[in-house]
């Protein structure tokens, strides 16, 4: 899990990442706002949100290279607040996919890999 904190507020960084995944052509498949769920229900949570990001063509090709791959996409990246520091958490997708021991599969991960990086560079270092 690559984990790292930044001088952003967590909004900030959803903002900064949305951004990376515009220009890495990728999409957002969903945009979880677990403060704002917290809210409706009465409660009070720090930030915590989870941006789930792929793209058609890169699903197709994780099928193609392992069928029970396709439950680990889209994949995540979590944005969260911890002891009012903002930390951005990632599984590359190297990592993700490893357990499933397919070199095609893995080729793929290498490609999502620097997508990934590239999304997080948006971030890290801010």
């Amino acid at each position: 899990m690559k984990t790292f904190t930044t001088p952003l507020t967590v909004d900030e960084a959803i903002e900064k990442l949305l951004s990376g995944v515009e220009a890495e052509g990728m999409r957002i498949v969903a945009h979880i706002n677990g403060q704002a769920n917290a809210a409706k229900i009465g409660q009070t949570v720090p930030a915590d949100q989870i941006l789930e990001i792929f793209r058609p063509d890169f699903a197709i090709k994780v099928w193609k290279a392992c069928k029970a791959a396709g439950h680990d996409i889209p994949l995540r990246i979590h944005v969260y607040e911890e002891q009012r520091v903002t930390k951005v958490a990632c599984r590359m997708p190297s990592e993700t996919f490893a357990l499933f021991e397919s070199d095609e599969l893995m080729q793929v991960a290498k490609e999502l890999d620097v997508i990934f990086s590239n999304i997080l560079g948006f971030v890290m270092g801010a």
